[in-house]
């Protein structure tokens, strides 16, 4: 698929564009806890303004649920692109009509405007086309910069397709380069490390990944699943149901048929009770009792997975080995990973993509960020993506799809 990008603009000095971005991101008392997404978006932004273009940014924040709610306003958004940019963005009150207008009205060459929360319409999520063909009025531009939502037929991501010229940013173009390189043709060995509490989520990811990888770590809650599917364990755990049983033995099974080394944990961090301030004790798998509640992969576990790392060219990583979030008790194993990753990387060693939420919010917190490879913004949209999912954002941007320009 062939996506037209935003390279490939010519003259756009003083033309309306309206750019779809993930802002998306934590709010803490007021104000942006970790501008990361934000700071993603700066490459894009920058190159419309050098451009000339007026600059009116879509955006949603949490689930309102199509209706205007003050706690997810975009208000703490427009401050800290702000700073990031070193000038002023005004916060516009709505994303169409008058409000939308007015903005216009006043924007000069290079100006840049946030619209308020576009989830505050519940035609949003229906992908309405009135309301798309709303969100379009008065703009000759679209430019899509938001891979993480890309799996969402929303009226911001493919409704808005249908009435303007539309075209992938930079941060988007980057995304779908990145990790398709890594899916469709990487350097071997090519390495999966995949950390979830729920198997629910991630069984098509596993599958997609035992057919392409040389080796597959599954780890954290999915590893204890995996575990416990093979009978040989006498404790219970919260997270596993016995009909998981049938789904394991197939990834397993197709791992062995397709040449996959599958790595599963050898230890865990538990604790006595379900807290992120819980004393820890590591123990071997085998001696875990039904007293322990587990919340991490233990230090031999992170071992055997170094070791794999050191044979492997390149390292897909998504998810965590347990409750990152809970520091510092129950982020050893997934920063100790994270870390480790990165070091591999920095030596010229390993390609790392890192993708999803919570493993891109491991490697900022563990402060390796900066040193993969590419770190992806998205979270449902990457898992589908290297599902071999179409995403329904990406394909209404594609040179077949898009409205003339």
């Amino acid at each position: 698929m062939k996506l037209r990008t935003i390279s490939e603009l010519g003259n756009i000095a003083g033309k309306y564009v309206l750019l779809r971005d993930d802002f998306n991101t934590q709010i803490v008392d007021g104000k942006v806890n970790d501008t990361f997404r934000i700071a993603q978006s700066l490459p894009t932004i920058r190159a419309l303004q050098e451009k000339g273009a007026r600059i009116a940014i879509l955006a949603h924040l949490g689930r309102p649920d199509g209706v205007a709610t003050p706690k997810y306003s975009l208000r703490p958004v427009a401050l800290a692109l702000g700073e990031l940019l070193g000038e002023s963005v005004p916060l516009i009150s709505d994303c169409v009509g008058a409000p939308a207008a007015d903005a216009r009205k006043n924007m000069q060459n290079g100006d840049v405007a946030l619209l308020e929360n576009v989830r505050f319409h519940a035609g949003e999520e229906e992908n309405d086309s009135e309301f798309a063909a709303q969100l379009a009025r008065g703009f000759d531009i679209f430019v899509n910069d938001a891979f993480s939502v890309s799996h969402r037929a929303h009226a911001s991501t493919v409704g808005v397709t249908k009435f303007l010229p539309s075209f992938a940013g930079e941060l988007l173009a980057s995304e779908i380069s990145a990790i398709a390189r890594a899916m469709e043709n990487p350097t071997r060995p090519l390495m999966g490390i995949i950390g979830s509490a729920k198997l629910d989520t991630k069984i098509k990811v596993l599958e997609s990944l035992v057919a392409k990888c040389d080796v597959l770590a599954i780890c954290g809650g999915l590893g204890t699943t995996f575990l416990l599917a093979t009978g040989k364990y006498n404790f219970t755990d919260m997270l596993y149901k016995p009909e998981y049983k049938e789904v394991v033995e197939r990834i397993l099974h197709a791992a062995k048929r397709r040449g996959c080394k599958i790595l599963l944990p050898l230890d865990k961090g538990v604790g006595p009770e379900y807290s992120a301030t819980a004393p820890r004790t590591d123990k071997p798998f085998a001696d875990i009792t039904d007293g322990d509640i587990i919340m991490d992969d233990g230090p031999e576990s992170v071992a055997q997975y170094s070791e794999a790392i050191d044979g492997a060219k390149t390292v897909i990583l998504n998810g965590t080995l347990g409750l990152a979030e809970w520091q510092p008790n129950w982020s050893i194993s997934s920063f100790a990973l994270a870390r480790y990753i990165a070091r591999r990387t920095q030596m010229g060693k390993l390609e790392s993509i890192v993708g999803g939420g919570d493993a891109a919010a491991s490697a900022t917190n563990a402060g390796v960020e900066a040193d993969m490879t590419y770190v992806s913004t998205g979270g449902g949209a990457f898992l589908e993506f290297i599902e071999g999912k179409e995403l329904p954002g990406i394909v209404a941007l594609s040179s077949t799809n898009a409205v003339g320009g």
